[in-house]
């Protein structure tokens, strides 16, 4: 199956949406097993189905979340009520997404670095998805920074397979996320982690331009600009903010409808309190919106336990942080939200 390219650009667009985000729910088996169990829950694929059917239920989810991305897991499952996952998400005014990567594996011939895989087979994959109800996809890119990390090779080798993954996308009618992540694992500058964005976002738009990507079907879901996690020196969030997005102003070119950043290991507070500054400043082309994971699941997984009766405080802990991020989405998000029972209004 071939679809048009341009119906890519509705897509985008909607999952950019003022005021709302992106669910990323498609944690593989093995980081699942990781989160579940480190609340007591045993990781079976009923248990992963429950948590994730828990969280597209919870009463209001469509007020804030515009899209979910789910892995090849999910995506095949049903629903308590014999539903498919692609039809609830499209029930709920939301539109499904899907990984398609195959992880990030070691570099041949560079230390300690990863190109993501997953290109093989991706076109005739791309198109069972899409029967399936998959209208968008990611691939996640991982660049790491220290000891000469990372070299121009791993920001080229990722550029490229980021750029292919994405006109194989748009060939399929599905509008790609395109996530090249810098770490912000250890001890470098803010200073160090904008040069070494700039460089990675700069190889990452001229392979999707020279590839032919339509730059307004598509998502960017990058980093913020951050401190490392462990450095002395931790820049405020107002810092973050202006030099994300002077960076961003220089690199990112007018045409992509929007910037979804993800949450990596900021804590859920950060995450919202960062996005917020940036909408705060504004001025910008595009819509400055979230696709996060842990940040959106990590209080209604501690809530749930695997238990059903903690199901509606899972849920209220998941729209509590749903509509943190929605009010980052405008520039409204503040500490005082969390003080807030997470039960009521926000």
């Amino acid at each position: 199956m071939s679809g048009d390219p341009r119906d890519t650009l509705e897509t985008a667009a909607a999952m950019v949406a003022e005021g709302k985000g992106i669910l990323a729910a498609d944690e593989s088996n093995k980081t699942m097993t990781k989160r579940l169990e480190g609340v007591g829950a045993e990781s079976t694929e009923e248990n992963r189905e429950r948590f994730r059917e828990l969280l597209l239920t919870s009463p209001g989810v469509g007020d804030q979340i515009s899209a979910v991305i789910l892995c090849d897991e999910t995506i095949r499952q049903q629903t308590s009520g014999g539903k498919s996952f692609p039809e609830l998400i499209a029930e709920l005014g939301m539109i499904c997404g899907i990984k398609v990567d195959t992880g990030a594996k070691p570099l041949a011939g560079a230390s300690e670095e990863t190109v993501t895989e997953g290109l093989d087979g991706l076109r005739e994959r791309l198109d069972e998805y899409h029967d399936l109800g998959a209208r968008f996809a990611k691939w996640r890119a991982v660049i790491a920074i220290g000891d000469g990390r990372p070299s121009d090779c791993a920001i080229a080798v990722n550029a490229h397979a980021l750029a292919r993954y994405a006109a194989l996308c748009q060939e399929a009618g599905i509008a790609p996320i395109v996530e090249p992540e810098v770490l912000m694992d250890g001890e470098h500058s803010i200073d160090h982690s904008e040069e070494v964005t700039g460089a990675v976002l700069r190889a990452v738009f001229a392979e999707l331009l020279a590839q032919g990507v339509l730059l307004e079907g598509m998502v960017l879901k990058p980093n913020m600009v951050l401190s490392g996690y462990d450095s002395p020196e931790q820049a405020d969030v107002a810092e973050v903010a202006q030099r994300t997005l002077a960076l961003f102003r220089r690199v990112v070119p007018a045409a992509v409808p929007g910037v979804a950043f993800l949450s990596g290991g900021q804590s859920d507070e950060l995450a919202s309190a960062r996005l917020s500054a940036m909408n705060a400043i504004g001025n910008v082309p595009w819509e400055l919106s979230f696709s996060y994971g842990r940040a959106l699941q990590a209080a209604p997984l501690a809530a749930w336990g695997g238990v059903d009766a903690n199901a509606p405080a899972a849920q209220a802990a998941f729209a509590h942080r749903a509509r943190c991020n929605g009010a980052a989405r405008h520039g409204r998000y503040s500490p005082e939200m969390e003080q807030t029972t997470q039960t009521g209004s926000s």
